[in-house]
């Protein structure tokens, strides 16, 4: 882990994103939420935010990001293959995963391909199947931010578990605004129904 914390170190001196760490630390296992997820660039700065905080992350890619050469090296970076087109299982996965492996930390960009009607409810399966809790992190292109904001205990209650990320994302804009996606679950419209 030194390699990585000295690539973050490097990399903080020189980005044009301050890093916000989190207050206080956290340890443990737990769920990373990156949002707003608007740009490639994201995922640099949650390898960048993660290794800083020291933790062994791990990650959900579309699966075409494994093919051929780039395979090796997105699983050296904690990445786990999803076929888009056949999820099924994959949560069950990641949660035998989670409960197997100390310290599991699982960065989760729920925007997915940052386009869509609303957030996919992975994260909040994992963490009520495994009761992670779950750390709220950000690029916000808005105060030219990047870091860890809160964690939470999600309660079961989904509007009022959503209710409170809305309102830790709601100030918060991605390098490209125009692809953020409202973090609302589609369980929470069958909720009001």
């Amino acid at each position: 882990m030194p390699i990585r914390s000295a690539i973050a170190w490097l990399w903080w001196r020189v980005s044009r994103y301050p890093l916000v760490r989190e207050q206080p630390r956290v340890t443990g296992s737990r769920i990373l939420i990156g949002a707003p997820h608007t740009s490639n660039w994201d995922f640099v700065y949650m390898l960048a935010i993660a290794w800083d905080a020291r933790l062994k992350v791990r990650w959900l890619g579309k699966q075409e990001l494994f093919r051929s050469w780039r395979g090796p090296i997105m699983r050296a970076l904690g990445g786990i293959p999803v076929d888009r087109k056949n999820p099924a299982g994959l949560v069950d996965a990641v949660v035998a995963q989670a409960l197997t492996e100390p310290d599991f930390a699982l960065v989760v960009t729920p925007e997915g391909t940052r386009s869509g009607d609303g957030w996919r409810s992975g994260f909040y399966r994992i963490a009520m199947a495994t009761g992670m809790p779950v750390t709220l992190g950000f690029v916000d292109a808005a105060t030219r931010t990047t870091g860890l904001g809160p964690t939470i205990k999600l309660t079961g209650d989904v509007s009022a578990d959503m209710d409170c990320i809305r309102a830790f994302y709601a100030d918060k804009r991605g390098v490209h605004p125009d692809r953020r996606t409202e973090p609302r679950l589609a369980s929470e419209d069958s909720d009001h129904e």
